[in-house]
Formats: C-alpha cells, sequence, structure tokens
C-alpha cells in the first residue's frame, strides 16, 4: 500500500512539472546594429561632377591653369561701401503740399520716369488760372492793339494810343509766359487742370528709404524717397599719409567686406582724393565694385587690398584666379577639370591676394586646370547629386 502511494505522488510530480511552460529568454533586436552598419551618409558631398555639353556652354565654363607668378606687393586699407552719386537721387517736393497717392515700397526696384506719388498743392491751382486768365487778357490785347494801328494808320485814332495798347498785350503775353515757367518748374504743364503734382523717379534703381505716408504734408526740404542703382556701388577706402606716395590710380584691388570673409570683389581704384582729413590724417580712394548676386549693402565695412607701385614683387609662388575660390560645405576648394565635362573637387588652402589672384598653399598642383567662370553651376550640380541621394 505504501509503495502504491508513493508510485502515485512521484507520477503527480512529474504531470505537474511538464505541465509548466518555460518562458523563452529575450533575445536582442539586431536592428540597430543592421541600421548602423546600412546607414547612409547623406551629409557627404560628391567629389566629382559630370556637365553636360549643353550645360557647359550654357554656364560658359572657362578653366585656367594653376601656375607660378610673383604677386604684387598690396596695401590693406579699411573702407566702407557707398553709393555712386551719379546712379542715385533723393526725391522731394518742388513746393509744398499733400500726399494724395504713395506707389513705392522701400526696397522695390523703380524706373526713370515711373510715378512714384501725387501731391495735392492748391498753389498749382491758383497758378494755372492765373495763367489762363492772363493768357486770355493778352489775347484780347493784342486784337484791341492791332485794330488801333489800322486805325491810326487811316487817322482814324492817336497813334500814341495804339502804342499803349501795344505795350499792354507784349506785358500781358511776358506775364502769360512767366506763369507758363512757374508751372513748369513745379513739374506741371500749362494745359489740363486741377492742382495735383506727380513726382516721378528721377534714375532707375532701388528704393532704399521712403518717409511717405497718404494724408502727410510735404514740405520743400524732405526727402520722401532715396533711390540708387545697385548694380555698381563705390568702396571708399581710407589711405594714411604715410602710404598716399605708394598709391596710384588705376591700381587693381581685391575688396573682402566682414560680413563676407569667404568673398572676394574685384575693382580698380578711380580716384584718389585731394584733401587730407584733418582729423584722421587719411585720404579717400574710391573702387568701383560689381554687386556680384546683389551681395552688396550701403554701408558694409571691410578691407581693400590694393596694389602697390614701385616695389619689387616677391618670388613666384603657386596662383589661380580669385574666381576659382569657392566655398563648399565650409571648406575652401577649387574645382579641377578631370575630363570633357568632368570635374573634381579639391579642398585648398589659400594665402594672401592680390590683383585678382590668390596663392595656393596646398591642395593643387601647378599646371592642374580649374574652373574660373561657371563655378556656380558646378557647385549647383554637386548639391544636386546630395539631394538625389538622400531621396
Amino acid at each position: 500500500m505504501r509503495r502504491a502511494v508513493a508510485v502515485l505522488a512521484a507520477a503527480a510530480f512529474v504531470l505537474c512539472a511538464c505541465g509548466r511552460t518555460k518562458k523563452p529568454e529575450p533575445t536582442p533586436d539586431p536592428a540597430p546594429a543592421a541600421s548602423h552598419a546600412t546607414e547612409k551618409e547623406h551629409d557627404v558631398i560628391p567629389r566629382r561632377a559630370k556637365l553636360t555639353k549643353e550645360v557647359m556652354a550654357a554656364a560658359k565654363i572657362q578653366t585656367a591653369r594653376a601656375a607660378r607668378e610673383a604677386l604684387t606687393p598690396t596695401l590693406a586699407l579699411p573702407g566702407e561701401v557707398s553709393a555712386d552719386p551719379d546712379r542715385s537721387a533723393r526725391v522731394s517736393s518742388p513746393v509744398a503740399g499733400r500726399l494724395v497717392d504713395v506707389r513705392f515700397r522701400e526696397g522695390s526696384e523703380v524706373k526713370k520716369g515711373e510715378v512714384l506719388a501725387v501731391l495735392r498743392i492748391p498753389e498749382i491751382g491758383r497758378v494755372r488760372a492765373a495763367h489762363k486768365a492772363t493768357q486770355a487778357k493778352a489775347t484780347s490785347a493784342r486784337t484791341n492793339a492791332e485794330r488801333l494801328e489800322s486805325l491810326s494808320a487811316k487817322g482814324l485814332a492817336a497813334k500814341q494810343e495804339a502804342v499803349s495798347a501795344r505795350a499792354e498785350a507784349d506785358a500781358l503775353d511776358a506775364e502769360a509766359k512767366a506763369l507758363g515757367e512757374q508751372l513748369g518748374a513745379l513739374g506741371m504743364g500749362t494745359a489740363g487742370g486741377g492742382s495735383d503734382l506727380i513726382l516721378r523717379a528721377p534714375v532707375t534703381g532701388t528704393v532704399v528709404s521712403r518717409d511717405a505716408v497718404v494724408g502727410q504734408p510735404v514740405s520743400t526740404d524732405q526727402t520722401i524717397a532715396s533711390i540708387a542703382d545697385f548694380s555698381e556701388l563705390w568702396f571708399l577706402a581710407r589711405v594714411f599719409e604715410k602710404d598716399l606716395g605708394r598709391m596710384t590710380a588705376g591700381a587693381s584691388a581685391d575688396v573682402v567686406l566682414n560680413a563676407y570673409p569667404a568673398e572676394t570683389f574685384e575693382g580698380k581704384v578711380e580716384y584718389i582724393g585731394r584733401q587730407i582729413d584733418p582729423v584722421a590724417r587719411t585720404v579717400t580712394a574710391r573702387i568701383r565694385v560689381q554687386n556680384r548676386r546683389d551681395m552688396l549693402r550701403l554701408g558694409l565695412f571691410g578691407t581693400a587690398r590694393v596694389g602697390t607701385r614701385g616695389e619689387r614683387a616677391g618670388e613666384a609662388v603657386l596662383v589661380v584666379p580669385r574666381a576659382a575660390i569657392v566655398e563648399l560645405a565650409g571648406k575652401t576648394v577649387v574645382f579641377v577639370k578631370v575630363g570633357e565635362g568632368e570635374f573634381e573637387t579639391h579642398d585648398v588652402t589659400i594665402g594672401e591676394s592680390a590683383g585678382g589672384k590668390v596663392r595656393i598653399l596646398s591642395g593643387l598642383r601647378e599646371g592642374e586646370e580649374v574652373v574660373v567662370e561657371g563655378a556656380f553651376t558646378v557647385k549647383s550640380v554637386l548639391l544636386r547629386g546630395t539631394l538625389a541621394d538622400e531621396d
């Protein structure tokens, strides 16, 4: 009996153990490791760009060989960007009035002769009315003078009376002419009516500032708009008295602005001032620069490196044209031609510059061809390649 009970108990224990389900051990997820292994580095810009003949023709791609040259000694001159007075204007009214219409905004592009604003000027109405009245009187006096001259010739009127009538007619004609010139000076014609004066843009350019609101009274000494042509601007460099003898008009200059330290604007010294600033002891050198990609702003500070005269150049160093230097992903690069329509990116270290040429310290070999015209197109192709990878 005891033996049977022991056998039954052992069987029950085995059944209970078999009924228990063992929990599976958690397996590590291989996904993160796999994703890191297969992840594509989207931020890596391709090193080579292939351009078709059509793209190269449209971009006017040009290359030049890296060569050894002696850079001209330069002067570093501080200065700022300014508008060319011959390409800028300040708009004001020749007579006091009130604005009834304003058709421009700050920053808008305007063409010469375009309507900017309309002023209501009561004085114009009075002058135009006086002009018309004087013209009518002059016509009547002229007719009367001719009649009296005819009668005087027949002995039917006194000669003095005819002379007085002629003098009155001449005086009225002169008064009418003066009133017409006054209307012309106000910018109005003698024909038509009303008392509105139209102000037009005197030059083509960009509206730099605006001081005009509908209903605002305007005086003759108030400027309602400033306009400047930004296609070409001046860099006004300050030449210290001790360096004046090293300067000459016509010298080449490379202008680097504080706002764009990686960009260089090439120009030439147009004029060197004739008067020394008594406080700063400097003379202004005027350098004309092209506003490439509309980057320039009035008042930007920077430095111009101007080639000096009568100084011996240093030793020959490896140089490329300034236009070959490009900023790409925070690096200074050039695009080297490696085949027909194929260009490769070279990271370079640059040194001093002068006369539109930049010294290459590393990253380029003598004789290699670099893109000097159309580099922006090559850069765009490389960046588009990066976006295509991400897609």
